[in-house]
């Protein structure tokens, strides 16, 4: 299933990828939180993620922190602020990371908001990542949540991802939301 969602990803067209970027903004800041809360974690995209680069000057705009997930040698993620133009690395997968010390981190927990990428996702708030874990196991601590934890967790890809119910493992962590460049999706329960 993965190498069809990436192959249905890839076949999308540059201009189709910069409107999606476009249109997901009014998606996005339809969520409360995301527009008040000052932690703020998003993704740098590869390989054909949604690009994450139109929600940003918003959130500069608002004061609010944005955060760049960094891959710990033990599996886990761990995020630091992040503004443009500010120095990056490549980690070992290639992906660019700021460049910081442990102290100027944080751990997910501290975080308000977190911009998830997918692969695919379904209705129930399952996702599909690329297979190594990191965003299920570094926040586990949601696992097991019947309400909206802290951070508020938002899946983010093409509606052309979505796909028929996932059967979800017992590590998998789900989304508070799904947005798209064609709707949001509220997986919170009604208040």
């Amino acid at each position: 299933m993965r190498n069809s969602l990436r192959a249905r990803r890839a076949a999308l067209s540059p201009a189709a990828r910069v409107a999606a970027a476009q249109a997901l903004v009014a998606q996005v800041e339809r969520i409360p939180e995301f527009i008040v809360d000052t932690r703020i974690a998003g993704y740098w995209a590869i390989a054909g993620e949604l690009p994450l680069a139109a929600l940003m000057s918003g959130v500069s705009v608002r004061g609010q922190i944005w955060h760049l997930p960094i891959v710990d040698d033990d599996g886990l993620l761990r995020f630091a602020p992040w503004r443009t133009g500010a120095e990056l690395a490549a980690n070992r997968f290639g992906i660019p990371e700021p460049v910081c010390t442990l102290e100027q981190s944080c751990a997910p927990a501290d975080l308000d908001v977190v911009l998830v990428p997918l692969l695919g996702f379904d209705r129930a708030g399952w996702r599909l990542g690329f297979g190594g874990g990191y965003y299920d196991r570094s926040f586990a601590f949601l696992r097991d949540r019947s309400a909206p934890g802290k951070p508020l967790l938002v899946g983010i890809g093409y509606a052309v991802q979505e796909v028929d119910p996932i059967e979800a493992q017992p590590w998998d962590v789900r989304m508070d939301y799904i947005a798209t460049d064609r709707e949001l999706i509220d997986l919170t329960p009604p208040v």
